[in-house]
């Protein structure tokens, strides 16, 4: 795609509210350097792995935010064609300036991809969901659904349940919100820039994220018509519990 064509692309999809990466567009910088202090990275790492795309096959990340998620995928598998969407415009500037010429980037919403029916091989999705309300999140599986080819798969990354009330994960969220307000604003510090602003929510001074319970995204993978929905593995994170997810559709 051309420079012209994504103008045309991006110009043309609605504007809707999200939330910037960190909370406020100033903190965008200094994003990437947060996630890798959260271990962010090998979280990436396996999901890649999971998703095992096809030798010449086509990826798509929604809510690819700056890029890291596709980096990981270019550098392990180089031969694949990459495409992500994201509601932040910055945050796809940064991911242009990462990412190798071909990866095709556009601003656009999960729940209303910018891609034909039956388009690619793997779905990925790394700490997103939990940005969407529930019916947005029913959206964005049903899309996922309609752009995946016969046999492709969708692989999804996020947090399960109430965040982690460790003392490193307070520390980490205080220090997150701190930054956030001595930047010059209200709005919280999140740490997850991929999705929408209805996933955050302000109750006095506590922010609040939708929660992802296995149950439920299982039961909205099903419902939007992907088979063989499963948690595939847990691990434990600075902020939570990381559940890892697959669904496909049929051959």
């Amino acid at each position: 795609m051309t420079e012209p064509e994504r103008a045309t692309a991006e110009s043309s999809r609605p504007a809707r509210a999200f939330l910037p990466a960190m909370g406020r567009e100033s903190l965008l910088p200094v994003y990437d350097l947060t996630s890798r202090l959260l271990g962010a990275g090998p979280a990436h790492a396996r999901l890649v792995a999971q998703a095992a795309p096809p030798a010449g096959g086509r990826v798509l990340e929604i809510g690819c935010g700056t890029g890291n998620v596709l980096a990981a995928v270019a550098r392990r598998h180089p031969d694949v064609e990459l495409v992500g969407i994201d509601p932040d415009t910055a945050a796809l500037d940064r991911a242009r300036g990462k990412l190798p010429a071909g990866v095709r980037l556009e601003h656009a919403y999960a729940d209303d991809l910018p891609l034909p029916d039956a388009d690619v091989d793997r779905v990925l999705s790394s700490l997103m969901l939990h940005h969407l309300p529930p019916e947005q999140q029913r959206g964005a599986l049903r899309e996922v659904r309609r752009v995946l080819r016969p046999g492709g798969s969708l692989h999804l990354v996020d947090m399960e349940g109430e965040p982690s009330r460790s003392p490193l994960a307070r520390l980490t969220t205080a220090a997150m919100r701190w930054t956030a307000r001595g930047a010059g604003g209200g709005q919280e510090a999140h740490g997850h820039g991929h999705g929408h602003g209805h996933g955050h929510q302000d109750d006095g001074d506590e922010p609040r994220r939708h929660l992802t319970r296995a149950d439920d995204v299982l039961a909205l993978m099903r419902e939007a018509g992907l088979v063989d929905a499963a948690v595939v593995q847990r691990r434990r994170w600075t902020l939570g519990t990381l559940g890892f997810y697959t669904a496909r559709v049929p051959a």
